[in-house]
């Protein structure tokens, strides 16, 4: 990520609770901001993390005690049902992680004052236009993304002090959750082929950039909806083919595909949900890297581990 110049932390913050923990994001995020608060981690099963309080955002009173013993700053909501096959297929699941949990974070924050900044995705706009922007009119077009939708209406019906963080396809290494990328490094190394829609349009996201990104949003003043995302809208089809030049893998592996030919899929995509990131660099200074320069940072980190085929996303 290229900041444009340094912004002052204009709150600063002694505490700070992150759900969903053992996720990508939740996971990455805590190991970045350690080193300026202390950090709570929550998960709704039991995680080896300093710090950590189960919490299920399904159960509003375990979400209010847990917020109101520990007293955080601010709340950083990650945890999310983010398969979005399964996500159509059973709605009750989506319905209570998405939009009931975080109705119950964001109502536990307000009780007591403390900052919400809500992980959002892409997936709210309906893929007919392309590189949305803030001011877009969302429109989802799978339960999934009508979910998260719900999510965000509540942040703001409930919690005054708040962000709402759209991005899209956060991609990096995780040996516990797998990922796009991960999924196509995986499968090349082991000679698959792989076919990989070339009609899908998306602004790919390297987890290191959202954490920092959403660093400075917990120090910052500003609120509303940003969209937090890569800093270049591509296809599906082509990222896999940066991803596997990036690594020195065999292109060749990769098969382009419309995005009807791909019978397994339950659940409608948007065609092209990429996102505008104008606001965030007029607001914060910050210019996310092109997907090269992204895909090389995720090269240089290169971890010795088992990969995970790719999740429904």
């Amino acid at each position: 990520m290229i900041w444009d110049y340094f912004r002052l932390s204009a709150i600063l913050l002694e505490k700070v609770l992150i759900t969903g923990s053992g996720g990508l994001l939740g996971s990455r995020l805590a190991s970045i901001i350690s080193g300026d608060c202390e950090v709570i981690s929550t998960h709704y099963a039991p995680l080896q993390r300093p710090n950590f309080r189960l919490m299920d955002v399904i159960d509003r009173t375990q979400v209010f005690t847990v917020v109101r013993e520990t007293s955080p700053d601010a709340v950083v909501h990650t945890a999310a049902a983010t398969n979005v096959d399964k996500c159509e297929t059973d709605r009750g699941w989506a319905l209570n992680v998405n939009s009931v949990g975080t109705r119950n974070v964001a109502a536990a924050c307000a009780s007591i004052g403390a900052r919400l900044i809500y992980v959002s995705t892409d997936y709210v706009f309906d893929g007919l236009k392309g590189l949305y922007s803030e001011e877009d009119e969302p429109n989802p077009v799978n339960y999934y993304g009508l979910t998260k939708m719900q999510g965000e209406n509540y942040v703001r019906e409930t919690c005054e002090n708040h962000i709402i963080a759209r991005t899209s396809v956060v991609y990096g290494w995780n040996p516990r959750r797998p990922n796009f990328a991960t999924w196509v490094v995986d499968s090349l190394i082991n000679r698959r082929r792989i076919k990989v829609v070339e009609d899908h349009y998306n602004s790919p996201t390297l987890v290191d950039e959202l954490a920092e990104t959403i660093r400075e949003m917990l120090h910052s003043e500003e609120d509303g909806v940003y969209h937090v995302a890569g800093g270049e809208r591509i296809s599906r089809y082509g990222f896999a083919l940066k991803i596997a030049e990036t690594f020195g893998l065999d292109g060749s592996l990769v098969v382009p595909a419309k995005m009807v030919e791909l019978r397994n899929w339950v659940a409608k995509r948007p065609q092209d949900s990429s996102l505008c990131i104008e606001k965030l660099r007029r607001d914060f200074g910050i210019q996310p890297l092109d997907v090269t320069g992204a895909l090389s940072k995720m090269k240089e980190q290169e971890p010795n581990l088992t990969l995970a085929r790719e999740d429904s996303r």
